[in-house]
């Protein structure tokens, strides 16, 4: 001690200790509650990931009934000359009309 005072050596020596546990300690205090707000944040983050893949899974299936509800309310004609247009089933057709064409013209021969 720097200074005599009235006060028992042991109370003091009591009370220094403690300070110095004190400071001590800040630096693992410190470590430990940042350890503990990083694994915090990352639950909250995994938390708002699952959120964000739900919520992209229900806008999938509205879109999926959205296009379902379109396909079930076209006129059948309208759709039979699209179903035709992308299969090209009238393929055969067009080279009939052709081969008639050529042969009218003499151009192939048999």
């Amino acid at each position: 001690m720097a200074f005599p005072t009235s006060v028992n050596d042991q109370v003091t020596d009591a009370v220094t200790q403690s300070n110095v546990k004190v400071v001590g300690e800040s630096p693992a205090m410190a470590m430990g509650s940042l350890y503990q707000t990083m694994a915090h944040s990352t639950g909250i983050l995994f938390e708002n990931s699952v959120s964000a893949q739900q919520q992209q899974n229900t806008l999938t299936q509205a879109a999926t009934n959205q296009g379902v509800m379109q396909i079930y309310s076209l006129d059948t004609t309208a759709a039979a000359g699209a179903t035709e247009k992308v299969a090209q089933t009238g393929v055969s057709d067009n080279l009939t009309s052709l081969l008639t064409v050529l042969n009218a013209f003499g151009g192939l021969r048999r």
